[in-house]
């Protein structure tokens, strides 16, 4: 049975609940703008094989990615690409740009199909469908953070995979304090993406064979 609630405002948060900051109570910290973020990766300042993500002016460090969860990207991506057909572009743990601050890297975009197919300029919130988020450490951080976050940016709909409870987590209604409505659905039930009303999912197909699933 799907699970509906209604998510309750909460202020933006800046960084991973278990990420360690160095910043002293009470002092202001410095932030970064996308310009000088990509500045810093020039310099070598960044090196180019860091996993490291802009959110709201933060360089975080994301999170190792497991043989779980690089076989939901997959499995997810694959499913999209042969569903959706021309038309859109499926994109994997590729860059998005939100704003001047925020430049994100979710593991799967449905975009809009773009002639150029994005080497111009990343994807922003106009040409986004959908985010999805693979989640097993990471799973507060891309729940109540980066969700929150594309909510804000009007992104109109992000799904966080929970790998620990083996489910898809729906955040609907994008608005200025994020995704007002989240769902929970669960194996045997169907999904559509709000802006791909003709794309009945079902849940099933979105995760691994059951006995993979319990060892992830």
């Amino acid at each position: 049975m799907t699970t509906q609630q209604k998510i309750p405002a909460s202020p933006p948060a800046t960084s991973p609940p278990e990420a360690p900051t160095v910043a002293a109570a009470g002092r202001e910290r410095r932030k970064f703008t996308v310009a000088e973020y990509y500045r810093m990766a020039d310099v070598g300042i960044l090196g180019p094989d860091e996993r490291v993500e802009l959110i709201e002016g933060d360089i975080i460090v994301m999170a190792p990615i497991g043989p779980g969860h690089a076989g939901s990207v997959d499995i997810i991506g694959n499913l999209f690409v042969r569903k959706l057909g021309e038309g859109f572009i499926v994109r994997s743990q590729n860059p998005i740009h939100l704003d001047d601050g925020s430049e994100p890297q979710p593991d799967i975009v449905v975009a809009f199909h773009r002639d150029d197919y994005y080497t111009s300029a990343h994807p922003t919130p106009v040409d986004i469908l959908l985010t999805v988020e693979v989640a097993q450490s990471s799973l507060e951080y891309d729940r109540d953070i980066k969700a929150h976050l594309y909510g804000r940016n009007a992104i109109p709909e992000t799904w966080v995979r929970n790998l620990p409870e083996d489910c898809i987590e729906r955040f609907t209604e994008p608005g200025p304090d994020g995704y007002l409505q989240h769902t929970i659905h669960r194996r045997g039930e169907s999904i559509t993406p709000g802006s791909l009303p003709d794309l009945v999912l079902a849940v099933e197909d979105l995760l691994p064979p059951p006995a993979a699933a319990e060892d992830e």
